[in-house]
């Protein structure tokens, strides 16, 4: 283990992803929150390389999964979003004619289907945690899922993934976790999820 993991620069600005995230979130979030678990990971990892004993190892494990899955969810994350096409500013939300549409309207018969299965089990996890769109390995389908805290997706391809921590929403959203959902719609890279959906199309069952 290294400890070398940094905070990945995100590919906007900011302010770039208003009015549905304020830019005032996205600073804390990225320079704040994003960077306290890469620089426990890092600290966890160089610990981890130190020990000597499984029992100091042990001790470490519950350190490495929580800061290691939140670089990993927030790295997957800002890729996941892109400034507004309804604002101008460039092409988040807007799902073109292509394999992923396929896909959605497959699984869930349309994008709005899909945006409202998704609101509905995101909005229902106790506490912290993150809804997950992704693809079954083994059938090659779209599936929702949410995980707790900040465990990775280990059970499906990450294809769109949702912070639902209350930082990800609270400074503009409050407690509103719904007004958040339905907002984030509107920066989703789909373009992004295309490209993940098609690697994971093309890669082979489990």
């Amino acid at each position: 283990m290294s400890g070398q993991h940094s905070l990945p620069d995100l590919q906007y600005s900011y302010d770039a992803l208003e009015p549905y995230i304020s830019q005032q979130i996205m600073t804390l979030h990225h320079k704040k929150h994003h960077q306290t678990y890469v620089t426990a990971l890092n600290a966890a990892e160089l610990s981890y390389a130190k020990t000597s004993t499984p029992k100091e190892r042990i001790a470490l494990q519950a350190a490495l999964r929580f800061n290691g899955g939140g670089h990993i969810n927030h790295s997957l994350f800002w890729k996941n979003l892109a400034p507004p096409a309804s604002e101008g500013k460039g092409k988040g939300g807007v799902l073109n004619p292509g394999p992923l549409k396929d896909a959605i309207d497959q699984a869930f018969g349309s994008l709005d289907n899909l945006k409202k299965e998704f609101n509905a089990a995101t909005a229902a996890i106790q506490g912290s945690g993150w809804g997950w769109l992704g693809l079954n390995p083994s059938t090659k389908r779209l599936e929702i899922t949410t995980t707790p805290n900040q465990d990775p997706l280990l059970t499906h391809i990450p294809i769109i993934g949702v912070d639902i921590w209350e930082h990800a929403f609270y400074l503009q959203y409050l407690n509103v976790k719904v007004d958040y959902l339905n907002a984030i719609w509107n920066v989703i890279n789909f373009e992004e999820a295309e490209k993940r959906f098609s690697e994971g199309v093309s890669g082979p069952k489990l």
